[in-house]
């Protein structure tokens, strides 16, 4: 029995929640975002309440239950309050820009990496820290994962990007016998 997935979830006032079959939609302003359930998945609208239950006692059908609620939780959150992620650049010489829609990227190596920011996701650069802001989770953290992924951190020195909140295990270096 998924224990995330009996919790029911609370639309605020300004989300539009409408049922079609399998697809959930979730709408604010602009914002429009689709979850299909494919039929594992009961979904149920209650005025301003959204339910879940799964379909069978199936294993699969169990493991989608929470899934799906878990899914559709962070898209609520995404569209009222949005996410961010916060990746640190240390280094000598190592920099970052936004320029427009590009990240522009300076990690040691022979060449700049301008790095083109997908739709929805925005970046803020302050000395050595990257912010980057999207109301899509999942987009979000595949786009921190793709910048730390140019020059993930070494654990002598500590150079590279790395999540803030990352604790690098930290190496001694060579030492000479006496």
């Amino acid at each position: 029995m998924s224990r995330i997935g009996k919790k029911p979830i609370a639309i605020p006032a300004d989300v539009k929640v409408t049922l079609n079959g399998t697809v959930v939609t979730f709408e604010k302003g602009k914002l429009k975002q689709d979850l299909d359930t494919k039929g594992n998945v009961g979904v149920s609208l209650e005025s301003s309440t959204l339910t879940f239950s799964a379909n069978s006692t199936a294993q699969q059908d169990r493991a989608f239950w929470g899934t799906y609620r878990a899914l559709a939780s962070n898209v609520i959150v995404g569209m009222v309050s949005g996410y961010a992620r916060q990746l640190e650049i240390n280094g000598v010489g190592y920099r970052a820009a936004v320029q427009g829609r590009t990240l522009n990227l300076q990690l040691g190596y022979s060449h700049d990496i301008n790095y083109p920011l997908p739709d929805g996701v925005e970046a803020v650069v302050e000395k050595n820290l990257i912010t980057l802001k999207s109301h899509d989770k999942q987009l979000l953290g595949q786009v921190a994962a793709e910048v730390r992924g140019f020059r993930p951190p070494e654990p002598y020195k500590g150079k590279g990007v790395k999540y803030v909140e990352e604790i690098i295990a930290r190496k001694a270096g060579k030492t000479s016998k006496k």
